[in-house]
């Protein structure tokens, strides 16, 4: 022992264990500290009972001898700081020369093991930029792995350990499935084990018992996990797959048959599924379910998360079944039925369907905005913000409609809540940009008069039972609204007053609107109507003159259309294209393939509107009559 070491042992001022680790510690040794990290002893100070070291961010650190012998642990030289710290030239020629010995000694410095992040708070900044780093990390890895001596876990945040004398990488793939406690881990290392499988010399005495228990397992869980039962035969027969020794010991449990099983339960299974494995399953259905593909597709886009929704129309493409697609696609978006997250989809993949991009989806947009807004009036809409913030899309969807649908599209979104005002003056200016003659709405700017609306009575009374909702209804309790809103005093910070008041806005816009439409209608029975050529009123029956298809339109009042029965107001491009016209002539109507020619084979009588409205009432005095109750 050094003299001066006893010196101090034989004052009391150090203890004999303490002197044998200050031993270890003499000047330019290395040491760790659990605060200040790694160091190097600069000199001993005994006569002062100090040492001085030097840390990475404290130089000419004083410590007391017994404190620094009891919290300084002394490195070898052969410890990779030290090594690091004494030629770091060397250090970074060996990375690049033998990278896995470069790894071996900083496990080895660790105590057999470390994560990626330890490894690499070791190697980052004074040997490689983070760059370099992670380029250098992904070939080492790989040179790991084909070493046979390092054992690398599934997940990063699990430590890479040094694999001992006589454990093979097989049996540590094997031990590692053997440990797992939860179906998740083990489906984890099988994955591994399928990954490896080239490794496996005797795989049919090594895996067969595994494939046993996988199975096992499998079947106990479809009735409650089911989900775990998909993970685990997808495992299984990616492992049958590339091995072909192995067979399965349950004959029955296939991924045919777990669809099959489960097929109501899809829907609530697929999203707990991950990405690649949700995908397998979806591109089995159409051969597994056959006819009802189309129809359970359409389901599981309609009620689950945007991954699969993305997902399911591929799969249509890649099974050639474009056009079911398409009309699904079609018929949701003119139900209404299409969810937030079919409609965001749709609108970013427009390009492929340009065809759809048309008012019809701005309906059905509103309709599925309204729901969400129901049910999560605060959550943040992703369909919201691809309205408001896409500038081409509502230009495209009104590229190629009446101006008539435009307008009503316009006099919608003034009268929607699901936009500030700021958004919706954004909103109308696009629809404005494609038909200029229609910023008098936004404006306020007076307009042409307007022409006669022939509307059905039925029709009529319920846009007057409208108005008078209107105007003895809401009006009167928002004016209440707004009185308490103004008790609470301090307008200028009071948002019940300035909600109250923008619904006032809303509310005071629709009533004009309804009045100028109740002023210009003309109600009608649709009685005495001129059947020796289309009228308002008349049921017209056309054949296609290529396919000899028969169509049949029923045209009726301004506000009567109802597409899925093939009732059209006579305000239509097809409406207004049969006006006129006898049976037995020739028209062009226009459609999603361009004009077509029909043949007019017989016109009659629409059945009589019998909700008439009492007969003095003149329908330029509905709205007088409305107040007037």
């Amino acid at each position: 022992m050094d003299a001066d070491l006893e010196k101090l042992v034989e004052s009391g001022k150090l203890t004999s264990k303490g002197a044998e680790r200050l031993e270890q510690l003499k000047p330019g040794a290395f040491c760790l500290h659990k605060s200040w990290g790694f160091g190097r002893v600069a000199e001993w100070n005994l006569l002062l009972n100090q040492i001085v070291i030097d840390f990475a961010g404290k130089k000419s650190h004083p410590m007391q001898v017994q404190y620094a012998a009891d919290n300084l642990t002394p490195l070898p030289l052969e410890h990779f700081l030290a090594r690091k710290a004494s030629d770091l030239l060397s250090i970074k020629k060996l990375a690049r020369e033998d990278p896995v010995a470069v790894v071996r000694n900083v496990l080895n410095s660790l105590g057999g093991q470390a994560t990626v992040s330890q490894i690499s708070e070791w190697l980052v900044d004074d040997i490689f930029s983070e760059a370099e780093w992670k380029r250098w990390w992904e070939s080492t890895k790989r040179l790991l792995k084909a070493s046979g001596g390092f054992s690398i876990p599934a997940k990063k945040t699990e430590p890479i350990q040094l694999r001992g004398e006589g454990v093979s990488h097989t049996d540590e793939l094997i031990a590692s499935f053997n440990r797992g406690r939860q179906p998740k881990e083990q489906i984890a290392a099988l994955e591994q084990i399928t990954k490896f499988h080239q490794q496996f010399k005797e795989p049919e005495k090594q895996l067969q018992p595994i494939v046993a228990m996988i199975e096992n397992m499998a079947a106990r869980n479809q009735k409650m996990h089911p989900e775990l039962a998909f993970e685990l035969v997808i495992a299984r027969d990616d492992l049958l797959g590339r091995i072909p020794q192995l067979r399965t010991t349950h004959i029955g449990l296939t991924l045919s048959k777990l669809i099959l099983d489960e097929e109501k339960r899809l829907i609530s299974i697929l999203p707990k599924l991950p990405a690649t494995k949700e995908k397998r399953v979806l591109q089995m259905l159409p051969v597994v379910l056959g006819a009802r593909w189309t129809e359970r597709a359409l389901q599981l886009m309609q009620g689950v998360h945007g991954r699969m929704v993305a997902q399911i129309p591929r799969v249509f493409i890649e099974a050639g079944q474009t056009a079911e697609l398409r009309t699904m696609l079609e018929r949701s978006v003119r139900e209404h039925t299409a969810t937030s997250e079919m409609l965001v989809w749709l609108c970013s993949e427009r390009e492929r369907w340009s065809d759809l991009i048309n008012p019809e989806l701005l309906g059905a947009i509103f309709a599925a905005l309204e729901r969400e807004q129901h049910e999560a009036p605060s959550r943040a809409s992703k369909l919201h913000r691809a309205l408001a913030e896409d500038r081409q899309l509502l230009g495209q969807m009104f590229a190629n409609s009446d101006i008539g649908i435009a307008r009503d599209a316009m006099r919608r979104l003034q009268l929607s809540p699901l936009f500030d005002e700021l958004t919706k003056r954004s909103l109308l200016a696009r629809i404005v940009k494609v038909y200029p003659e229609l910023e008098s709405i936004i404006t306020g700017a007076p307009q042409e008069k307007t022409a006669p609306l022939i509307v059905s009575w039925s029709s009529l009374e319920k846009r007057k039972a409208e108005y008078e909702e209107l105007v003895k209804g809401k009006l009167p309790e928002n004016t209440k609204e707004i009185a308490i809103a103004r008790s609470y005093g301090d307008l200028s910070e009071n948002f019940e007053f300035k909600a109250a008041k923008q619904m006032q806005t809303v509310l005071m816009r629709r009533k004009g609107e309804l009045e100028q439409m109740l002023h210009n209608a003309r109600g009608t029975s649709f009685e005495n109507v001129d059947t020796s050529r289309v009228s308002i009123g008349t049921i017209v029956r056309l054949r296609h003159l290529g396919s000899s298809k028969e169509e049949t339109y029923t045209i009726l009042g301004a506000w009567d259309g109802d597409p899925d029965r093939h009732i059209i107001s006579y305000q239509t491009a097809i409406g207004q294209a049969l006006l006129g016209h006898k049976a037995g002539e020739v028209v062009s109507l226009n459609t999603e393939h361009g004009p077509v020619e029909f043949a007019i084979i017989s016109i009659e009588l629409a059945p009589r509107d019998e909700a008439k409205l009492v007969p003095a009432l003149s329908a330029g005095s509905v709205v007088e009559a409305a107040l007037a109750k």
